[in-house]
């Protein structure tokens, strides 16, 4: 029989990422063998061991998918239902897969978001030793003039960081691109607000060289094996 760590065997049964199932073990929402276990180290081996996560049982690795998503406005990047708001992860009850999200948007961003059940995969697209770019079309209600592109480019403090963009371009009137490689938490949303800029739209277009594309708001297909390589080249 052989062991692997418990947040090692949560990912690759699809409950999460390795980093978020290292969350969720501490949270105390992981049992083995009818005990909580708070240490993502323990070595469990899933012919042997009974392991519950939300009291829920945790099976077998299922094949590995991989999608592409445009992520539509409202819906929540998160495996935990609050309250009643729509999760992305309601949009691949068709699949019959246990899936979450690679990273996050949050819940008034749309565009490009990698959905999987492959935690080692989530794990290295996240890591900040990827150093993967992404990029955002960002809608704001004024022109953007040349000072306004000035502001957003010195970047600002992002959840205790300074955090700059690697680079900031006007397209038209009112709409910017923005590339970021950091990927705190509504970085974004923080350098436009620092700017004076009234957003009216976010949206991820590109992950490395992964293009959203043209596929609708709301729906998702499957990556290619090159595709997946896309992400991790800038």
């Amino acid at each position: 029989m052989q062991e692997k760590r418990l947040s090692k065997t949560l990912a690759a049964c699809g409950v999460a990422s390795r980093r978020a199932a290292e969350a969720l073990i501490a949270d105390g929402r992981v049992k083995v063998n009818g005990e909580i276990v708070k240490v993502p180290q323990t070595p469990v081996c899933l012919s042997r061991d009974t392991i519950l996560f939300d009291n829920q049982p945790v099976i077998k690795p299922q094949d590995k998918a991989y999608f592409l998503l445009n992520k539509p406005k409202g819906c929540v990047c998160s495996n935990k239902r609050i309250d009643r708001k729509r999760l992305v992860i309601d949009l691949f009850e068709a699949t019959g897969l246990r899936l979450f999200t690679v990273g996050r948007l949050d819940r008034d961003t749309t565009g490009l978001l990698i959905v999987t059940n492959d935690g080692h995969f989530a794990n290295e697209v996240i890591h900040p030793s990827s150093n993967i770019e992404k990029e955002y079309l960002v809608k704001v209600r004024e022109e953007v003039s040349h000072d306004d592109l000035v502001r957003i480019s010195k970047g600002g403090m992002v959840e205790g960081f300074f955090v700059k963009p690697k680079s900031v371009k006007k397209v038209r009137r009112g709409t910017i691109k923005i590339v970021v490689k950091e990927g705190k938490k509504r970085e974004v949303r923080r350098f436009i607000e620092k700017a004076g800029l009234t957003l009216m739209s976010l949206k991820r277009i590109r992950i490395g060289r992964l293009l959203l594309g043209t596929i609708p708001e709301g729906m998702y297909r499957e990556l290619t094996p090159a595709e997946r390589q896309l992400i991790f080249q800038n």
